[in-house]
């Protein structure tokens, strides 16, 4: 006489007899939930990627800035120290009244002011202390993040 470990019922409903055959299947649930939450940060930031007029940024290590409700200005100054408020050239003596003017007199509008890496530290300067000197509180710079 012999005795069997595994019975052979069909409790479990399959014609094999009850004995157990691994899932030939792959779950791709995972997968696609990974890949829809990428699809959405990439389809979030990439309207961040594109910043009007080329410009090589020096590297920094500060911590990134949080983002606010309302969209900052921002003021981008080349190397030939040419001035631009989004894709638009503007003149020294004409970009604090067209700053007042796109932020209706709301002076804690955020301004980010992009720099190009090779411009002279007081070109810089003479833009921040315009903006900063009209009202404007919260002025910052935009930099490369450390590395790239």
């Amino acid at each position: 006489m012999s005795a069997s470990l595994t019975t052979k019922t069909r409790a479990r409903g399959r014609r094999t007899g009850g004995t157990f055959r691994p899932m030939a299947e792959i779950n791709v649930t995972p997968m696609v939930d990974v890949m829809l939450v990428l699809l959405i940060v990439f389809m979030v930031a990439a309207p961040l990627l594109t910043s009007g007029v080329p410009v090589d940024l020096p590297n920094s290590e500060a911590k990134p800035i949080a983002e606010e409700d309302n969209k900052p200005i921002e003021i981008t100054v080349i190397d030939d120290g040419s001035i631009y408020i989004g894709e638009t050239e503007v003149k020294k003596g004409k970009l604090i009244p067209l700053l007042s003017a796109m932020t209706e007199g709301q002076t804690d509008r955020r301004i980010y002011i992009r720099g190009d890496q090779g411009i002279s530290y007081g070109k810089i300067m003479e833009v921040i202390g315009a903006v900063n000197g009209a009202g404007f509180n919260k002025v910052a710079l935009i930099s490369e993040p450390h590395g790239k």
